[in-house]
């Protein structure tokens, strides 16, 4: 059945695209399996010379490869670029820093010599979202090459040309045939693919039902997994805080990739003292961003990546609204066509509504007031989600009790929360388990052989 990749600001259809059959996919293992045996005993200094390879192909295309993403999942073309070019840093952050990460650990013991020695495991799978839609894929590409795996992608069927050129990528860079392959194979067919013999592992980012499903069925053949999953982020505003550039912080934290990051700020909690004044800036300007055609420099906001995703957010607003919620900003007339959502603040939603407890995946903010730091920390933890964290404030103490009660995979301070390369990303709860980049993400999917020597 062929598959439309559609843009989400004009509905046209840019590309069809057939999917592999059951044969295609066999092949492509049975390749992964073959350059696995081979690709495993190269030395960090040909892996290393391959991945600055691929970060030039990045750098050289970014400006294609930003057209694209934009074209088939709306993001402003501005944040695609800057896309482009984060994972040409994450490749470069490992073509430098894998040997080091995986070198020998020596442990002293009865043994003449025992230490732990890092081992690849080979082939594994990458199930990956749409929302970023090369970031995604390379935050766990470039480690897992650089540790003598090799990777094979099944990505998300509306950007399937991003697929497809990330594994041009590696091709022009000079990778072998078979160290990264892209799959373009509905959810249906993951199920036969974690459970091929040929298929070491799995990593996952996305919604909790995938996680979900992905984690049991690999761990039913015992195969190791790493989930990164939703999350419903806390930003947290104390008196302390420098007002300006907390709600700076908090739009563009709410809304960078037209607010669809699991990332995001969602759920806003700011002290009583100075609520108003933080309120009064959020509206304006939430209410100045500019939504339109994301191929202008200037739009600050795109369409959403689905017409599905766009009636979703549509009717958790609706249903928040109908709860108690109080909707803060006018609604903007929108074009007819394409999936778009205007900015949106939802005031005082009730534990009811689904903007208190649900992921809002687009340009909806939900803000509450509260009396003292621990009233915020109590209502940032009363989630599901576990993924990141923020506090604005310049009290040392505050800092303290936040990193320390916050349940979350990170906690930033006067900052949005961002992956970085040089720092392990991930969450709890059922935000997901494991941790992507920095020593812990290449370490994810290695066999830390343990030698002892008498």
């Amino acid at each position: 059945m062929t598959v439309r990749s559609v843009n989400p600001a004009t509905e046209d259809v840019i590309e069809e695209f057939e999917p592999h059959s059951d044969v295609d996919v066999d092949q492509a293992l049975a390749v992964a399996e073959e350059r696995y045996a081979s690709w495993r005993l190269t030395g960090f200094d040909e892996r290393s010379r391959l991945m600055h390879a691929a970060a030039d192909v990045l750098e050289d295309r970014k400006d294609n490869f930003a057209h694209r993403m934009t074209l088939e999942m709306g993001k402003p073309l501005k944040q695609a670029v800057a896309e482009a070019e984060k994972c040409a840093w994450v490749c470069r952050h490992y073509a430098d820093h894998a040997e080091e990460y995986l070198k020998d650990e020596t442990i002293g013991t009865d043994a003449k010599t025992s230490y732990v020695h890092n081992l690849p495991i080979g082939p594994v799978l990458a199930v990956m979202p749409w929302n970023f839609p090369f970031w995604q894929v390379f935050r766990f590409a470039a480690p897992a090459l650089m540790a003598g795996n090799v990777g094979i992608l099944k990505h998300a069927s509306n950007v399937w040309r991003c697929a497809l050129n990330i594994e041009d990528v590696f091709s022009e860079a000079g990778f072998p045939a078979g160290c990264f392959q892209t799959l373009l194979i509905g959810s249906d067919k993951v199920e036969q693919v974690i459970r091929d013999r040929r298929v070491r592992a799995a990593t996952l980012t996305g919604s909790g039902p995938a996680g979900s499903s992905v984690a049991s069925i690999a761990g039913d053949e015992i195969k190791p997994t790493l989930l990164e999953l939703g999350g419903t982020d806390a930003f947290i505003v104390m008196p302390s805080a420098d007002i300006e550039a907390a709600v700076e912080t908090a739009v563009d934290g709410r809304t960078q990739n037209n607010g669809q990051s699991c990332i995001a700020a969602k759920r806003f909690f700011v002290h009583a003292d100075i609520y108003d004044d933080f309120r009064t800036r959020f509206i304006e300007n939430m209410s100045a961003l500019k939504v339109g055609d994301p191929m202008q420099e200037d739009t600050q906001i795109g369409p959403l990546a689905m017409k599905a995703i766009r009636d979703d957010l549509a009717e958790q607003v609706k249903k928040s609204i109908s709860c108690g919620a109080k909707p803060l900003i006018d609604t903007q007339s929108l074009p007819d066509t394409g999936y778009w959502f205007a900015p949106q603040i939802l005031e005082d939603a009730p534990d009811s509504a689904p903007a208190s407890y649900e992921e809002m995946f687009g340009p909806v903010a939900s803000l509450w007031k509260v009396s003292n730091l621990s009233e915020a920390i109590a209502r940032a933890n009363d989630s599901e989600f576990g993924l990141g964290s923020a506090i604005f404030t310049s009290d040392k103490g505050e800092i303290e009790v936040a990193v320390r009660d916050l349940e979350a995979g990170s906690t930033f301070v006067n900052a949005k929360v961002a992956s970085d390369p040089r720092l392990p990303f991930g969450g709890v709860k059922a935000s997901g388990y494991g941790r992507e980049l920095a020593r812990d993400g290449i370490l994810s999917f290695v066999n830390r052989k343990t030698v002892s020597i008498a």
